[in-house]
């Protein structure tokens, strides 16, 4: 059928018909120049109005977006026997009613498949409007039903959908349709795409996996234009090759249950460890933080400082000691007479654990569990960096890099020998600033002040 064929010519040709009497089988549908083919009435017969429901006219309308080849002639038989007073000719229980439903249907579920499966793709700022272009091949004219579906859901940004049949583009106000595209005039090198990519992989639970379901709500057709496609087959086959178990059993050590001691070291299987920080995800704090928040300072440094863990805004911002504590410590280098750069800083856990209190986020001591998890990447770090003293900032550090025997109150200001280097317990600076009275913050400061002069000296003496 010509691409002028519409179903707003079909409904105008069909009052004609309809008004000149003719009937379903006496009527031949041409091309839309010559719709009637030698049965219909001239142009510019005068024409009455055909009475029909808002319901059937709705259908009609829907049905007419499907690509069945006699879908005009179809539904000019619906239309006939309707005016014929046939009122059966809407119930699914009907042959050509329940024809109508089955292709109403169909152009429904495409779509809804055109809305879940089209994959806009952001064009650089400098390459002008639309800001956003789409291909997609669906298999009903659905293209008018998605660009309205669009307009609605994409607001003032402007966008265009190709199909081969057509395109539609949306300035940010107005809809326009137009002819068909090449294409490669719609691929675009979306600097996002990766993002989603890493959301869509990151949301894939392989313990849940069902093939069979998988393809009949996402039809393979659809796979070539999505960008997540290729990654679907290789996921597949993770799930089959053990992945679905893994991710199984993980789920049911979540589930809350009686708590049993055991060492903390015995409870947590063996595991490779990720290859980056951010993809930890050894213990469940990486759940509720913003991000893992890595040491910072000289690549190779005599003197490292190893705290807690991320406080609030060190966890906003993705850098260690940035918060409170940290210019706490900053006052603390100058008075010692240490340069914030010449020091490797750190923390035993990389992971912000917190509860929220009103619209606050309130630090929560990590346990044993979560520090041992994080112990690996401190490790790391360590055998990076190299330091030859390493100042322990309160009890969680200190139990990370020397056990948790280790008392802070009675090794505080004290260098031990550990792995080929000096460690030495200090107050950690947030202890400074909970303590009720100037004078006891004064005294834990002057002390903190103490550890880091007396462990300069140690790293930087050449005879040691």
């Amino acid at each position: 059928m010509s691409a002028v064929m519409d179903f707003a010519a079909w409904r105008g040709r069909a009052r004609a018909l309809l008004a000149a009497g003719v009937a379903p089988q006496d009527a031949q549908w041409g091309s839309a120049d010559d719709l009637f083919g030698g049965g219909g009435p001239e142009h510019g017969t005068h024409t009455s109005a055909a009475r029909i429901s808002g319901k059937l006219l709705a259908m009609l309308e829907q049905a007419a977006c499907h690509r069945s080849e006699d879908r005009w002639a179809f539904l000019y038989r619906v239309l006939w026997r309707w005016q014929q007073g046939q009122r059966d000719v809407m119930s699914a229980a009907d042959e050509d009613g329940a024809r109508l439903h089955a292709m109403v249907k169909t152009v429904r579920r495409e779509a809804h498949k055109m809305h879940a499966f089209l994959r806009f793709r952001e064009r650089p700022e400098d390459a002008g409007a639309p800001r956003f272009i789409a291909w997609f091949e669906p298999e009903h004219d659905v293209l008018r039903d998605a660009a309205a579906h669009f307009a609605q859901r994409m607001g003032r940004h402007s966008w265009l959908i190709a199909t081969p049949q057509g395109c539609a583009v949306w300035d940010g106000a107005c809809l326009a349709y137009g002819p068909p595209l090449p294409r490669e005039a719609c691929e675009a090198r979306d600097s996002g795409e990766a993002l989603w990519l890493a959301y869509y992989r990151s949301t894939f639970n392989p313990a849940r996996l069902n093939p069979d379901a998988l393809t009949m709500h996402m039809p393979v057709r659809y796979w070539k234009n999505l960008p997540e496609a290729p990654l679907i087959p290789a996921m597949l086959s993770e799930a089959a090759s053990g992945a679905s178990r893994l991710a199984q059993a993980g789920a049911v050590g979540a589930r809350g249950g009686k708590a049993i001691a055991l060492d903390a070291e015995k409870a947590m299987p063996p595991r490779a460890l990720p290859h980056t920080l951010d993809d930890c995800r050894r213990c469940p704090l990486w759940r509720n933080a913003t991000q893992a928040v890595p040491g910072c300072g000289p690549a190779r440094a005599p003197l490292m400082l190893v705290g807690e863990q991320p406080g609030d805004q060190e966890d906003l911002a993705g850098q260690p000691f940035v918060g409170p504590a940290g210019r706490l410590l900053d006052d603390a280098f100058a008075r010692a007479g240490i340069g914030r750069d010449e020091v490797y800083l750190t923390n035993a856990v990389k992971h912000f654990k917190w509860e929220a209190r009103g619209k606050r986020r309130l630090h929560r001591t990590p346990a044993q569990q979560e520090a041992a998890a994080c112990r690996a990447w401190l490790e790391q770090e360590l055998a990076q960096v190299q330091p030859r003293v390493v100042v322990a900032l309160g009890a969680t550090a200190l139990a990370s890099l020397l056990g948790t025997e280790a008392r802070l109150n009675d090794l505080r200001g004290v260098p031990v020998q550990s792995g080929g280097r000096l460690v030495i317990p200090a107050w950690h600076p947030a202890y400074v600033l909970r303590l009720p009275d100037r004078e006891a913050q004064a005294a834990a400061f002057d002390d903190i002040v103490r550890v880091l002069r007396q462990a300069q000296a140690l790293a930087t003496d050449t005879h040691r």
